[in-house]
């Protein structure tokens, strides 16, 4: 059986990510010296295996001169390409290499492990990098291999997360790598996420945007990477930086003052509080964060907020238990006639031309439902039913 993202198995594999650290060590005949700089390559071909290849960018100033920050990047369908654009002007600002697998895909692990290792190695022996500054970051599946191999290595510095977590979708009270994780308001992983962030106390951050299951937008993708640099100041992983710090800083009050409600500003007071502490005074933050958090109408809505999310895991439950059920004979006309009545309801909420929490509920609800129904039920006549759906969680 497959999870909603295609990958066979919850056996976890193990990808020796160091061996870029252990290959960078010797001596190498496949330096990057004729590689344009500033510009995306498609396809490098890794020298030890040319079945293996990733997209690439080097930063316009690259010089083997000094180690360089390294961002790997998975795509669920092998796009190493989309990867790397997502990041290409954040990693020109700060100074990023980055790799997007070519061959990476949903799928086998041992096929992303493969991937994983050929082009750590190759990156290795072509280019400069520093061993403390490794970070990895994918979509989909391709998060959940990122996220995988962070935690099989002790030294992967973070991972950028985007619509889905670990590899089991259990979420962890502490990690040894900083998280930043990303999700669409549409997204049929968003509680998957927002348990993520709800759980972990370790180092993260969750950024939720308008849009559905798909990279976040490219001011999201820079702020990923800014937050990382913040982190690795923080960390002793980089020099710290007080312009940068005050920068970051201030474009983080630009969006409290720009917050859409007052629950939101308390999550963002709270961030800036937790992601600056230690490199600047943020006492001022944590005790607005505190006042606000205290006024009974936003402690209301920071409570409903919880409880809404926990009835939207009850609720996918439900429609999970009822599907399960379908395969009892004794209660499969009764189960598929609810499952008819709850999604119809759901799917005419979700054809809604006014944005409201509702319509997003219900798109979450209808792409949750549909994303790898085959895989769970083996009633035709409610697949059939699903396929007015389509992708898009909407009726055709």
């Amino acid at each position: 059986m497959t999870d909603d993202h295609g990958y066979h198995s919850a056996v976890p594999f193990r990808l020796l990510v160091t061996a870029i650290f252990i290959a960078a060590s010797g001596a190498s005949n496949v330096r990057a010296d004729d590689f344009p700089r500033g510009t995306i390559i498609d396809d490098v071909k890794c020298a030890a295996d040319a079945t293996q290849g990733y997209a690439l960018y080097l930063p316009s100033k690259y010089s083997p001169d000094r180690s360089w920050n390294l961002l790997l990047a998975f795509h669920p369908a092998a796009r190493g390409r989309a990867m790397v654009e997502k990041y290409r002007a954040a990693a020109e600002q700060y100074g990023y290499i980055v790799a997007g697998s070519n061959t990476s895909r949903n799928g086998s692990w041992a096929v992303s492990g493969a991937a994983v290792r050929a082009m750590s190695a190759d990156l290795g022996q072509r280019f400069s990098i520093d061993a403390e500054r490794l970070y990895l970051t994918g979509m989909s599946g391709g998060a959940r291999v990122a996220m995988q191999v962070a935690l099989n290595n002790k030294n992967i510095a973070g991972v950028i997360a985007s619509s889905a977590g670990y590899p089991d979708s259990k979420p962890r009270a502490s990690v040894t790598f900083a998280v930043f994780a990303t999700a669409g308001t549409e997204d049929f992983n968003y509680i998957e996420m927002r348990q993520l962030d709800r759980k972990l106390a370790s180092p993260h951050y969750l950024a939720i945007f308008n849009g559905g299951h798909t990279l976040p937008p490219d001011e999201v993708a820079l702020e990923a990477i800014e937050w990382m640099e913040l982190q690795a100041m923080k960390s002793g992983r980089r020099t710290r930086d007080d312009a940068l710090v005050e920068r970051l800083f201030e474009k983080r009050q630009r969006a409290v003052a720009a917050a859409a409600s007052p629950a939101a500003a308390v999550h963002l007071l709270e961030a800036i509080a937790e992601d600056f502490n230690g490199v600047r005074d943020v006492s001022a933050e944590a005790a607005r964060a505190r006042d606000l958090s205290r006024q009974a109408e936003v402690k209301k809505a920071l409570a409903r907020e919880r409880a809404d999310d926990d009835a939207e895991s009850r609720l996918l439950g439900d429609i999970f238990d009822l599907e399960a059920g379908l395969r009892d004979e004794n209660r499969r006309a009764s189960n598929l006639m609810r499952l008819r009545d709850q999604l119809s309801r759901y799917a005419r909420d979700a054809e809604s031309t006014t944005d409201s929490p509702e319509r997003s509920l219900a798109r979450r609800v209808l792409r949750t439902v549909t994303a790898g129904a085959s895989e769970r039920v083996d009633d035709p006549q409610y697949l059939q039913f699903l396929q007015q759906f389509g992708r898009g969680g909407r009726q055709q």
